[in-house]
């Protein structure tokens, strides 16, 4: 099984969400690998029922799959970890405070465990409070490089930026890419991205020398009327992945 992301070139991973088995199939083949499929554990009523679905998810995309909260709600962190541990997908979305507790039941250090951060308004300052119980507190700042330093003591691979408004955010989204390439940590930009604004935000992680960046697009390449996210735009954000690579 395996445990790593395929990144193009070694530098990018597309994210998106999967409406069904057949259609994280198309995903996975549109981006010719370069992809982790999204599937929410909010859609599940139980962790069993959960860990068996993915498991068949997983078996059909070389396990190329993504164990989300679901709109980064705190209250799933619990139940994403306790999923992960069980499928071991090469993917897992987790709020600040649950990055430890991902990786501790992974028990290995290849799985790609981010940790959520918010823009703040300032640049170089991002808030942590984005867990269960802390979310419902006054916010914590912090400045970036140390909120990178804290996800690295609970074992965290990336920053999840979110949500970034697509490029409301652009000020503060530079200053986060900076820091990462600085301080060797992947960063995943999520929240409003589109077919539009996809290429500049890819671009200026790119630029900065953010090593790996893993971009989530969801709702808007997701068909309405099914649910699914649409192959032929995940094709088009490849085609703009590797004119931006080279």
């Amino acid at each position: 099984m395996t445990l790593t992301p395929n990144f193009y070139k070694d530098r990018v991973c597309l994210n998106v969400l999967a409406g069904s088995k057949a259609n994280a199939q198309a995903i996975w083949q549109a981006a010719e690998g370069h992809v982790l499929v999204g599937v929410l554990s909010k859609n599940y009523p139980s962790v069993a029922s959960a860990i068996e679905d993915m498991r068949e998810y997983a078996a059909l995309i070389d396990n190329a799959l993504s164990v989300g909260l679901g709109a980064g709600d705190p209250r799933q962190s619990a139940m994403v970890s306790a999923i992960s541990g069980e499928v071991q997908p090469q993917h897992v979305n987790q709020v600040f405070t649950g990055v430890g507790a991902s990786r501790a039941l992974l028990g290995q250090s290849q799985t790609v465990v981010n940790g959520l951060v918010s823009p703040t308004g300032t640049p170089g300052m991002v808030k942590i409070s984005t867990g269960p119980l802390s979310s419902q507190t006054p916010d914590a700042i912090v400045p970036v490089e140390t909120a990178i330093a804290m996800l690295k003591d609970m074992g965290g691979s990336s920053i999840k930026y979110f949500p970034m408004g697509g490029l409301q955010a652009i000020d503060e989204f530079k200053a986060v890419a900076q820091a990462c390439a600085q301080h060797d940590f992947w960063l995943e930009p999520t929240g409003g991205i589109d077919l539009e604004n996809f290429e500049p935000i890819l671009q200026i992680a790119l630029d900065a020398g953010v090593s790996k960046i893993i971009p989530h697009i969801y709702s808007s390449i997701i068909d309405k009327q099914s649910g699914n996210t649409r192959p032929e735009d995940v094709k088009t954000l490849l085609a703009i992945t590797k004119k931006c690579v080279g």
